[in-house]
């Protein structure tokens, strides 16, 4: 009996300790500020010429409760908080259920947000779960209850989710889908689009219908269960053919979207900006993007890519001297999949990291007429390991061949040869001198790009070398505001010389020949086939793995890098490696189209020599070409004996 009087008084004494905190989270919402829910989660976003390329809600699209479809209200109502008019913010016995069957299942898969707790979800730039923001949320969540009647709450929610393709608030939605306004949007439409914000890209049913079908069911049975519609009704609806419309306005850049998804990410990486955008009152962004660049980008990739099939791409061009990221196209489509490759995405970078090994090799005593043989070769490198690397089509040159011709040529044993003979923490320690921020191993095959990094990380390094030495970071953002123009954030300008110049140069001079015609040997240049495409003078590298195309290039005004290959890792070996080159010289060419051509200015204490460049000899003069030597290095200072170095180091 002492024991369930014990139990008695502990529940007693809990329920009360319940109600008090209750109580005194609805007195300390109370007291707080009124939020305002039609500027409070808005971000605006500006281009380099302060144009507004993306708004996610603004006043001209907010529609009032009785301007929307009483269909989308109930869909909405029904699927995601049935007792929405019910609770205070918090759905109890929801919760509970919830949890009940994630302890049964053993997986945390059971939502029970009600619209109020998702409507205050969308007010963070970030989707944290720790506990933290759980509790921040929470409050909100009690604020908005006190301080708005359910009918607002509602506007607010369906004037502010994400409706995939850029859409934000119903209105934007039922215009972009169905070309009519809210308010006239059919049991059939409604449903569908209601369907939608559980996953804005796996339910747009303009490119994944079936799944958008399935989901539009899903809402229909929530609505005949709970009495907004009758079996016949929800029939009818889901037979009821439809007609989309998808179209945007004449000037809107849809991979504009992905830009924005690298803005918001590199908004999360600023600690001066508050993540809640309650702080702020919403927020003004001002971007680096060039928005002809970017429609430009778009186009291209559009085109090379109609036959492509599943095949991906990411994109980027950048300002050497800046760091500004002007444009960036992380996929072939947003509306398929926002998924964004550029930001997001790790891959190996195949051969595109073999400038970064000769410059190197520049800087420890090679030069571009340092010689080595070309030939299958098995490497001893320790420990009782091997290593037996290949070039492209098991193709060699079976003689010495220079550092120019294997930069232009791509071929790999040269540059396993030279990373063995620089020693293999050289490469690692170059790279990240360079801005590579990745941490990258110390072994025998990242001379072949086997590491995988992501784009923008990878982009540091070559525009380093494209703004001859000096370091800078990628940014996508010039300021932040808050909607009132008081400044919470803007970009400092940093720089470091981390290379010399004169090597810088050298290398640049030997990457412009990768499109050489002078340089056919065994083997073509890799980028040869682009040539026709190039009007100016640029320092190139391509790379290929089974799974990645890569190309990159650059001239002081401008870098481009191209990526291609499969979400899933699929080789590529089926695709044509021409579409990357095109992307990449079409872009580079478009961009810099009706700029004068600008190249770098030879540094002192550099010099050239007429040297054949694929044998490195001065004598025989059969092919000819320009390369540039530190002064004192020229040909007579080719190093003979670095072949003696392998022959007596390793089993070839």
């Amino acid at each position: 009996m002492k024991k369930i009087y014990f139990l008695w008084k502990l529940f007693v004494f809990l329920f009360i300790s319940g109600l008090l905190v209750l109580f005194g989270f609805y007195l300390y919402a109370y007291i707080t500020p009124k939020m305002d829910i039609h500027n409070s989660n808005r971000i605006v976003m500006l281009d380099k010429d302060d144009e507004v390329f993306y708004e996610n809600t603004n006043n001209s699209s907010w529609v009032d409760l009785k301007d929307i479809s009483p269909f989308a209200i109930d869909g909405i109502i029904a699927t995601e908080d049935k007792n929405f008019y019910a609770h205070n913010g918090f759905d109890y016995l929801r919760i509970i259920k919830a949890l009940y069957y994630d302890f049964k299942s053993g997986e945390f898969d059971q939502g029970a947000s009600t619209i109020s707790q998702q409507y205050i979800k969308n007010l963070f730039l970030t989707f944290d779960k720790t506990w933290e923001r759980k509790i921040e949320e929470a409050f909100l969540t009690f604020e908005l209850e006190v301080h708005y009647s359910k009918d607002e709450i509602l506007e607010g929610y369906l004037n502010t989710i994400n409706y995939g393709a850029g859409n934000y608030g119903i209105q934007n939605a039922s215009l972009y889908y169905f070309n009519k306004n809210a308010k006239d949007l059919t049991l059939a439409e409604a449903s569908m689009i209601v369907g939608i914000p559980k996953n804005p890209t796996y339910y747009n049913p303009i490119y994944y219908y079936d799944n958008a079908k399935n989901r539009q069911k899903v809402v229909l049975q929530s609505m005949a269960s709970n009495g907004y519609i009758t079996d016949e009704e929800m029939k009818n609806a889901l037979n009821e053919e439809l007609k989309f419309h998808g179209v945007k306005p004449n000037n809107y850049i849809v991979s504009s979207l992905y830009y924005k998804d690298a803005v918001i990410s590199e908004l999360n990486s600023i600690s001066d900006i508050p993540k809640s955008l309650i702080e702020t009152g919403g927020l003004k962004i001002y971007t680096n993007l060039d928005g002809e660049a970017q429609r430009k980008l778009e186009q291209i990739v559009s085109e090379e890519m109609a036959e492509a099939g599943d095949l991906q791409v990411g994109a980027l061009i950048r300002e050497p001297k800046t760091g500004n990221i002007v444009a960036l196209i992380g996929g072939k489509n947003y509306n398929e999949s926002q998924f964004n490759r550029v930001t997001q995405a790790r891959r190996q970078v195949g051969s595109t990291f073999k400038p970064i090994l000769y410059y190197a090799a520049l800087e420890n005593g090679m030069t571009p007429s340092s010689t080595f043989v070309s030939e299958a070769t098995t490497f001893s490198i320790g420990n009782d390991e091997i290593y037996s690397p290949s070039n492209f089509g098991n193709k060699y040159a079976e003689k010495p061949i220079t550092m120019a011709d294997a930069l232009a040529l791509s071929d790999n044993i040269f540059a396993v040869k030279t990373h063995l003979f620089l020693g293999t923490n050289v490469l690692k320690e170059t790279g990240n001198k360079m801005g590579i921020k990745t941490e990258l191993p110390n072994n025998v095959s990242l001379s072949l790009g086997t590491t995988e990094i992501g784009m923008i990380d990878f982009s540091n390094a070559f525009a380093t070398l494209a703004n001859e030495g000096i370091k800078n970071d990628a940014r996508l953002i010039r300021k932040v505001t808050d909607l009132d123009g008081n400044i919470i954030y803007e970009a400092d300008y940093e720089e470091e010389s981390v290379l010399d110049k004169r090597y810088t140069f050298i290398l640049n001079e030997m990457m412009s020949n990768t499109y050489n015609y002078d340089y056919i040997d065994y083997a073509s240049p890799t980028l040869l086939s682009v040539n026709g495409l190039l009007t100016k003078k640029y320092a190139a590298k391509s790379g290929t793995t089974d799974t990645d195309y890569w190309v990159i290039g650059y001239n002081p005004d401008a870098l481009v890098m191209v990526w291609n290959g499969f979400d899933d890792n699929s080789d590529v070996d089926s695709v044509s490696s021409k579409i990357p080159k095109r992307i990449w010289a079409r872009t580079i060419e478009s961009y810099l189209e009706g700029k004068d051509a600008s190249w770098y200015s030879i540094p002192t204490g550099v010099t050239a020599t007429i040297v054949n460049p694929i044998s490195g000899s001065t004598a025989d003069l059969s092919v000819k070409d320009a390369l540039y030597y530190i002064k004192g290095t020229e040909p007579s200072y080719v190093i003979e004996d670095m072949e003696n170095f392998f022959r007596k180091n390793n089993n070839s």
